[in-house]
């Protein structure tokens, strides 16, 4: 199957943590950074995920955020340390493709956003995704 999703990160779950309609499934990408997913305990069981199950972590360009300096005081629980590796700007909206360990990943935001952090090829920035923006597939 082909998607559309920019953002499509191989990993393995390391832990599933269920509650009464929702679980938490963390996984360790291939760089070696965990990466936390919120799906419904009906996911978890149609996908058969478990520890050591292969999967890939999927995230719209849309729901990755960046930040440029220090990270404190959020619950976003996903932070991926990386460096921009390439901007592609239009009129109102940019693509900023930002190089992680083991991986690159893709930002879908706003052209003033960029002018704003000062974003340039090598800047060093954190992808700040958000745990529920997380879907799961197995491979």
């Amino acid at each position: 199957m082909s998607l559309s999703i920019r953002n499509q990160i191989p990993g393995t779950v390391v832990s599933v943590t269920s509650g009464e309609a929702m679980a938490t499934v963390k996984v360790r990408l291939d760089g070696g950074q965990d990466l936390t997913s919120a799906i419904t305990l009906d996911a978890v069981r149609e996908l058969g995920l478990a520890e050591g199950s292969a999967v890939s972590a999927l995230v719209k360009s849309t729901e990755v955020s960046l930040a440029t300096g220090s990270v404190e005081g959020l619950s976003i629980r996903n932070r991926l340390p990386g460096t921009v590796s390439d901007i592609a700007t239009g009129a109102a909206m940019a693509s900023v493709k930002v190089t992680v360990d083991g991986g690159e990943l893709t930002a879908a935001i706003t052209k003033d956003a960029v002018s704003d952090l000062g974003l340039t090829v090598g800047t060093p920035v954190t992808a700040l995704i958000k745990s529920t923006e997380v879907s799961l597939a197995t491979v």
